[in-house]
C-alpha cells in the first residue's frame, strides 16, 4: 500500500505553460483522506513551494532545493548545506561563463547579482524570497546550494565548466536552463531515504515521479519508480516505470488516481 507520493515540479508535475492538472486539488484531498502523504521534490526554493501549494502547505511534505531544505507540517527535518568557501569558487566560475548567471541560494534567501531583466523574470519565478546584492563573495548565510541560470542549453553550456568536481560535489543538469550544485551527499534521493527513515515508511509504500536527470537518485528509492513519459532518457533508464501520458497531459496525477485512489 502507498503511502507517500512524491513529485518533481517543472516538467513532471505542471504542464509546459507552469499550470496543475484540473484534478490536482481534488486528487491531494482525496489522497489525504487516505492517510497518504504528499510530497513534492523541486529544484525551487522552499519559500517558493510553500507559497504555490499554500492550501495545503500545512500537511505537505517539502523536499526542496533538490532535497538540501526538507520540511514536513511546517516543521524543519533537516539541513543538507554547502560548504560556503566552495559555493565561493563555484560563483567565481559561473561569472566566467557566457549568457550564465550565477544564484547563490541561501536558507534565508536566494541570492543575485545581476540585475539583466530576463534574468530577474525567470529567478523571481523559482525564488520568492531574493536579494539583489553588490557581491555574492560577500553573503553570509547557511547555502544549501549553487545554481546557474543558463539562456543557453545548460547541459551543453554552464554544466562542462563544473564537471571536474563531481567527485566531490554534486553537479547536476536540473533542466534546460539550469545546472545545480550540492554537496555531495546531497540530492532528492538521499534527501527522500532519510525521510523515509524518519517517518517510518519503506521504498515498497513510496510513488515517485520525475523528468530530469536532478531526479537520478530519487529513482532507486521508490518501488514505484515513474519517469514521465517525456523525461530525460537517462531518467527513463532508471526508473522502473513510465508514465502513460506526459507532463503536458497531467500523466502524474494520471497515475496517481490509477494507483492510489
Amino acid at each position: 500500500m502507498i503511502k507517500l507520493v512524491v513529485t518533481d515540479i517543472d516538467g513532471t508535475l505542471l504542464d509546459d505553460k507552469k499550470n496543475l492538472s484540473p484534478d490536482f486539488w481534488k486528487t491531494v484531498e482525496q489522497l489525504a483522506r487516505k492517510n497518504i502523504i504528499f510530497s513534492v521534490a523541486s529544484g525551487r526554493q522552499y519559500y517558493t513551494l510553500e507559497h504555490q501549494f499554500a492550501r495545503i502547505a500545512a500537511d505537505m511534505l517539502f523536499l526542496a532545493e533538490n532535497g538540501t531544505y526538507v520540511v514536513y507540517q511546517n516543521r524543519e527535518l533537516f539541513t543538507e548545506p554547502l560548504d560556503l568557501a566552495a559555493a565561493r569558487d563555484f560563483i567565481k566560475i559561473g561569472r566566467t561563463i557566457t549568457d550564465a548567471y550565477p544564484i547563490l541560494c541561501g536558507k534565508n534567501s536566494a541570492y543575485v547579482e545581476n540585475d539583466e531583466e530576463q534574468f530577474i523574470a525567470a529567478t523571481r519565478h523559482y525564488y520568492e524570497r531574493y536579494l539583489r546584492v553588490n557581491d555574492l563573495l560577500k553573503v553570509e548565510d547557511t547555502i544549501l546550494k549553487v545554481t546557474l541560470f543558463d539562456f543557453h542549453d545548460a547541459e551543453k553550456n554552464a554544466y562542462p565548466h563544473f564537471k571536474p568536481y563531481e567527485r566531490r560535489y554534486k553537479i547536476a543538469p536540473a533542466g534546460k536552463r539550469w545546472v545545480d550544485i550540492t554537496s555531495l551527499i546531497a540530492n532528492k534521493g538521499s534527501a527522500l531515504r532519510r525521510v523515509q527513515r524518519q517517518l517510518g515508511i519503506s521504498p515498497d509504500e513510496t510513488l515517485v515521479f520525475g523528468d530530469y536527470l536532478n531526479d537520478m537518485e530519487m529513482m532507486s528509492e521508490a518501488t514505484y519508480s515513474y519517469a514521465m513519459k517525456n523525461a530525460h532518457p537517462e531518467i527513463i533508464k532508471a526508473a522502473k516505470f513510465v508514465t502513460e501520458r506526459d507532463n503536458n497531459d497531467h500523466g502524474v496525477v494520471a497515475t496517481i488516481r490509477d494507483l492510489c485512489l
